[in-house]
């Protein structure tokens, strides 16, 4: 089913019983947004370094003229 084994249905099904479903989205975004974090810092970026370069780097285009 799906290449799912016995085991692993079991496993979702016991976090689901645990966290009930209607947590587990919220438990699935928070668990991306600490997996994005992590594998930024481990390649020695920084979340804030990497905002700052998009707004600078949005603050440098040209306007557009009105003709």
């Amino acid at each position: 089913m799906f290449g799912l084994s016995a085991s692993h249905i079991l496993i979702l099904g016991v976090i689901i019983l645990l966290f009930g479903a209607r947590r587990l989205p919220e438990l699935g975004s928070s668990l991306g947004k600490a997996l994005h974090a992590f594998k930024a810092a481990t390649e020695g970026r920084d979340a804030n370094t990497e905002q700052l370069t998009r707004l600078q780097h949005m603050g440098e285009e040209k306007p557009k003229q009105l003709t």
